[in-house]
């Protein structure tokens, strides 16, 4: 058993190669090998989000505080607010973040396949972002 006390592990600027505008990730777990879990509780400024990526095993989002917006590529653009739960299938290319003027708090769930949690691509544009919601 391994037990991480409470602010043992400090909050980290996710990087802007990833995100556009100011991300917040505090570790929750990284299970070892075997496991293949990793969860992190990711906050966003209003207007922040990630790229366009996938996760070869899917990825769960539980939405703790605020507004937020997903997107599927070639979906429509989502609203999401605190307890949904959104399940993205594996490879699925998705971003997502807070809305234009409220930030968003979720915790991100993923598995890895052979060492890789995710596949970062481009950067969502301003437009892609500014979409209509649907």
């Amino acid at each position: 058993m391994d037990i991480h006390l409470a602010g043992s592990r400090p909050t980290r600027r996710a990087p802007s190669e990833n995100f556009t505008g100011t991300v917040l990730q505090d570790p929750i777990n990284m299970a070892p090998a075997p496991a293949r879990l990793n969860c992190s509780r990711v906050s966003f400024e209003p207007g922040a989000r990630t790229a366009w990526h996938t996760h070869p095993l899917g990825q769960t989002l539980y939405v703790l505080s605020g507004v937020g917006r997903v997107q599927a590529k070639g979906g429509p653009i989502r609203e999401i607010r605190p307890g949904d739960v959104v399940w993205i299938p594996p490879n699925e290319k998705h971003w997502h973040g807070a809305s234009p003027q409220n930030s968003m708090t979720h915790i991100a769930m993923q598995e890895a396949l052979d060492g890789v949690y995710s596949t970062w691509m481009e950067h969502v544009t301003d437009e892609e972002y500014s979409g209509k919601v649907g």
